[in-house]
């Protein structure tokens, strides 16, 4: 896990959207979801396009493609640098979780939930599908889904 979290810290330094990856965007976000998309950070914008475009690999459906670019939307409710996002993980791993205590501190509270604060911006905006694997990423209760697998599968990886 923590070679796998530094290579995604590099990963993400250099990370830039190019043009393929808005015609990427283009195609599947309307104008509405493409203002949310493009209030968060670069480093998360690129990580929605990598797995979006390992979600499509493996299933094409629209709705999966649209949730893969939209499943981090709740970021935007607070920004965490790469910085912070790292700090978080890091003392998330150390702690075993027991960092959610300090949920009171807002960007503890959004690293932990932002799941379901995308799912409560994009309420108004979205099919039930797309709703449920936003809000559902993270959740490891959820057993026997295959599309809730194939997102987290891409998330993780990337």
């Amino acid at each position: 896990m923590i070679v796998e979290r530094i290579n995604q810290f590099f990963k993400y330094v250099y990370s830039y959207v190019d043009d393929d990856d808005k015609l990427y965007i283009e195609k599947y976000l309307n104008s509405r979801e493409k203002e949310l998309f493009y209030k968060l950070s670069i480093h998360e914008q690129k990580h929605a396009v990598n797995v979006a475009r390992d979600v499509d690999k493996r299933c094409s459906e629209e709705d999966m493609i649209k949730a893969a670019l939209l499943h981090d939307i709740g970021k935007i409710y607070i920004k965490l640098n790469l910085i912070d996002k790292s700090i978080l993980v890091i003392l998330d791993f150390i702690s075993k979780g027991k960092l959610k205590k300090f949920s009171k501190i807002k960007k503890v509270y959004c690293h932990y939930n932002h799941s379901y604060i995308g799912y409560c911006m994009l309420k108004e905006l979205e099919n039930e599908e797309v709703l449920f694997l936003v809000k559902n990423h993270h959740n490891n209760s959820i057993k026997d889904n295959a599309k809730l697998d194939i997102l987290k599968k891409y998330d993780d990886e990337n």
